[in-house]
């Protein structure tokens, strides 16, 4: 039963910020509108952590232990303290004292312990495998303890929102209940989220006293803005330069890649499932894809020049390999082809014992970012004698092919777990885990003995390590495309700081510094 204490505390506080927050009401009321924005879709299970939302940046609603600022440096939030025991087992966390959830009740150990205990029966996206349980010490303190020594365990501490136990239930991500900086207001699904400021939150309050989110494609997001009905919104590369008088568009570097999965094995069966393809199977079709793609080229048409060329997942990460690169060289692959036996057929295409280097290559459809980037890739591949037909379609029709097709991909992360679940062969066809089937021993290994370092900075070399055998010179298991940049269309009397390196655009990150925005117009 969920504990009642702390009302009296609450009214006491309540009245010493009494005043402060009232100046700061009048100030918002006076100085900064309701905000609308359109910068993203909105996540298929609600706004539940425990079920990943937030696991890609801000969870709005909720508390984190802990959170990143502008520069990825982590700084305290819901957690004062943390400890990891010497034999990496166990976690103590010491709690903020005065929080409570926007229904009024306190927020404590009980409500943390919880919240990681459900998270890891939910086994949505985050890493808790190795949760063994999480228990309450007091009402201020909360130990976790894993059954393994599993360092990326600590990116949950950023990412994982803080329920209440004692209201929790089947409908929560539809009524979100936190202690974040704003609550939930109304959602009309497939319509707009409509929150308001939390005036109880311990935090740095926002200006703004409400918000809406519209979930409007992006066409309609555009307009949406050329007609001043929102105040941000983001586009892709193809309408970056469609700026509507009194905005401006800000470009955000990201960590947010796309790549395109090779499927590793040959066909074959696991568990009544098939898995493989025969063309990208054979290491010299992915060596050559990866010499003979021009990013570049790619980058210039697909995305107008909005992005950088991607050679991995954790491009310029301490995480990611240091001299994971090729360069663009259109002959060598050739020749790296006729050498193993690929010989161009009368209709340009390659083949090799009868089977042609031809695939269908997916990516769901309604995303033109991913669509210009399938066809514009399809064609710099034809050089190559390479034959890759874009084919759209729906996330369920995807799934049902991703162990046997190329299939455009998109992830970043703040995390190297990001590593392990694209290449672990423990991780092969989990969710959207690993979709190549990808094994090595020597990578297994390395992650092994990341995840058991003292902390996550001593393991960053082995992570690094691990890219020369998985990355473009090894085995070649993905064809990285590009580092997106986020771009959005911003009203110039609204200014957002200094945004994050983004992860991948699940999530809205550009919220991530939301209680940091000003509205400097009159």
């Amino acid at each position: 039963m969920k504990k009642t204490y702390g009302t009296p505390a609450r009214q006491m506080r309540s009245l010493c910020f009494g005043a402060a927050l009232a100046m700061a009401t009048v100030a918002s009321a006076q100085g900064a509108p309701a905000l609308v924005l359109a910068i993203g879709g909105e996540p298929e299970t609600g706004f539940d952590p425990l079920l990943g939302w937030g696991s890609y940046g801000n969870p709005l609603f909720q508390s984190t232990l802990l959170r990143r600022d502008a520069a990825l440096k982590t700084e305290p939030d819901l957690a004062t303290g943390l400890q990891l025991s010497d034999d990496r087992l166990t976690w103590t966390i010491t709690l903020r004292d005065g929080v409570f959830f926007t229904d009024g009740t306190p927020l404590d150990a009980d409500d943390v312990a919880f919240t990681f205990n459900q998270a890891k029966a939910a086994a949505g996206a985050l890493d808790l495998q190795v949760l063994r349980e999480a228990v309450a010490i007091d009402p201020q303190t909360v130990r976790l303890t894993l059954d393994r020594p599993w360092i990326t365990f600590a990116e949950a501490f950023f990412t994982l929102g803080i329920v209440p136990s004692g209201s929790y239930g089947p409908d929560y991500g539809r009524h979100p209940v936190g202690s974040g900086p704003y609550k939930m207001v109304s959602w009309d699904e497939g319509a707009q989220l409509i929150v308001s400021r939390n005036d109880e939150y311990y935090g740095a309050a926002s200006d703004f006293a409400q918000i809406t989110f519209l979930f409007t494609g992006e066409d309609a997001g555009l307009a949406a803005a050329q007609a001043g009905a929102v105040q941000m919104v983001a586009v892709p590369a193809q309408l970056a330069d469609s700026v509507p008088a009194g905005f401006h568009a800000r470009s955000v570097a990201t960590v947010d890649n796309r790549g395109i999965s090779l499927p590793f094995q040959s066909p074959t069966s696991i568990d009544g499932q098939t898995i493989g393809n025969s063309v990208t199977a054979d290491p010299a079709i992915r060596r050559a894809m990866n010499m003979g793609l021009d990013r570049a080229t790619l980058i210039d048409v697909a995305l107008h020049g909005h992005g950088t060329p991607a050679f991995g997942p954790a491009d310029g990460l301490p995480w990611g390999g240091a001299d994971d690169r090729v360069d663009y060289d259109l002959p060598a692959a050739n020749a790296l082809l006729d050498g193993a036996g690929w010989k161009v057929g009368s209709d340009g295409v390659r083949a090799k014992g009868g089977q042609r280097a031809a695939f269908a290559l997916h990516y769901p459809a309604g995303d033109t970012t991913r669509q210009a980037l399938a066809e514009t890739a399809a064609a710099l591949l034809r050089p190559l004698g390479i034959e890759a037909t874009p084919t759209g379609g729906s996330w369920d029709a995807i799934r049902r092919v991703m162990h046997t097709d190329p299939v455009v991909f998109g992830f970043g992360s703040h995390s190297p777990y990001q590593l392990y679940s694209l290449f672990d062969s423990r991780r092969a066809g989990v969710a959207y885990d690993n979709p190549s089937y990808y094994s090595n021993p020597q990578v297994d290994a390395l992650f092994a003995g990341a995840q058991s370092a003292v902390g996550l900075e001593a393991s960053y070399p082995l992570w690094s390590e691990a890219a020369a055998i998985y990355g473009v010179n090894g085995d070649n298991v993905w064809l990285w495309l590009a580092n997106l940049d986020h771009v959005y269309l911003i009203n110039d009397c609204l200014d957002i700081g200094t945004p994050q390196i983004e992860p991948h655009g699940h999530g809205w990150p550009i919220t991530a510094t939301l209680t940091q925005w000003r509205w400097t117009c009159d």
